[in-house]
């Protein structure tokens, strides 16, 4: 039997995420203790653990409930319309109610409303928005991974116990 830490190094986990878990001996605790979402979300790609119709279920409810600093969700920022129907008809489509060609066609809208958003904000953030954006990032992920725990975490640990047994 191996430790978390060396069955995170066999994993390919970063060295951030294995030095976090270092201090934590059951995959019980690491799950329901990370507060980073990207991490979570890294083992269920590692592990396959999710199908691709919760994985697109978790990405329309990310968009809709994490919040940002001042109050309003990541929702909120998607003024252009093409990028709200994408996110309706990647909800449907997960739920078998879209078809893949319903999908692709506001999949390639939505990204053309992004590109639109992104030439026009150009540099106006500048360089004082970085400390904001990376406290808004830490905060989303903090929302997103006690979701994750909620809603998959039993499921997450169940399936690392089976295949890595700790010492």
């Amino acid at each position: 039997m191996k430790t978390t830490n060396e069955h995170l190094l066999d994993m390919g986990a970063c060295l951030d995420a294995r030095e976090w878990a270092e201090k934590y001996t059951t995959w019980e605790q690491i799950i329901g203790k990370c507060e980073r979402s990207d991490w979570l979300l890294w083992l269920d790609n590692k592990m396959n653990i999710l199908d691709d119709k919760e994985r697109r279920l978790l990405a329309v409810h990310f968009v809709r409930t994490t919040p940002l600093l001042d109050g309003r969700a990541v929702y909120d920022l998607l003024t252009d319309e093409r990028s709200r129907k994408a996110l309706v008809v990647a909800e449907r489509f997960a739920k078998g109610r879209a078809t893949s060609e319903e999908l692709a066609a506001v999949e390639a809208a939505a990204e053309d409303a992004a590109w639109a958003a992104e030439a026009a904000a150009g540099a106006a953030a500048g360089a004082a928005a970085g400390t904001a954006a990376g406290a808004a990032w830490a905060a989303a992920g903090v929302h997103q991974a006690k979701y994750i725990q909620r809603k998959y975490g039993k499921r997450i640990i169940a399936t690392l116990n089976a295949k890595y047994r700790i010492k």
